[in-house]
């Protein structure tokens, strides 16, 4: 005699699956910032000085405009006439005295770098519940 044996089929009744999944993004960036200066800087400084101009000029006089191309970029300044930069004389000619001038060009000024990366990660979790 021949005994076959029936399968067994489980029997769920309630239940849950849960599954993940995880993505990771890299972005390289390189970033070049320009900085110009498109007009002259003059300065002076000093004590017991005074212009020679009878009515005490102090400013120098702008000249023409120039042009220049750097990186891509095209740019215009104003420069300063070099012989129109005031004169000055000793106040009292018996005491100390000081005189700085300072001029400071137009065009580029400083080229700033910045690489940097970035990293993200991002995770997505799912979960599904059944039941009988």
């Amino acid at each position: 005699m021949k005994v076959f044996a029936t399968p067994v089929v489980p029997q769920f009744r309630s239940g849950s699956s849960t599954t993940s999944s995880t993505s990771e993004s890299i972005i390289n960036e390189q970033i070049t910032s320009y900085q110009y200066r498109t007009g002259y800087t003059f300065s002076v400084s000093g004590h017991n000085i005074e212009s020679t101009d009878i009515n005490g000029y102090i400013n120098p006089t702008p000249t023409s405009v120039n042009e220049q191309t750097v990186g891509g970029v095209n740019f215009s300044w104003t420069s300063l006439d070099g012989t129109s930069t005031p004169r000055w004389k000793v106040a009292v000619p018996a005491n100390s005295f000081s005189l700085v001038e300072s001029v400071i060009a137009p065009g580029l000024d400083t080229v700033t770098n910045i690489t940097r990366t970035i990293t993200t990660s991002t995770t997505t979790e799912s979960t599904s519940t059944f039941g009988q």
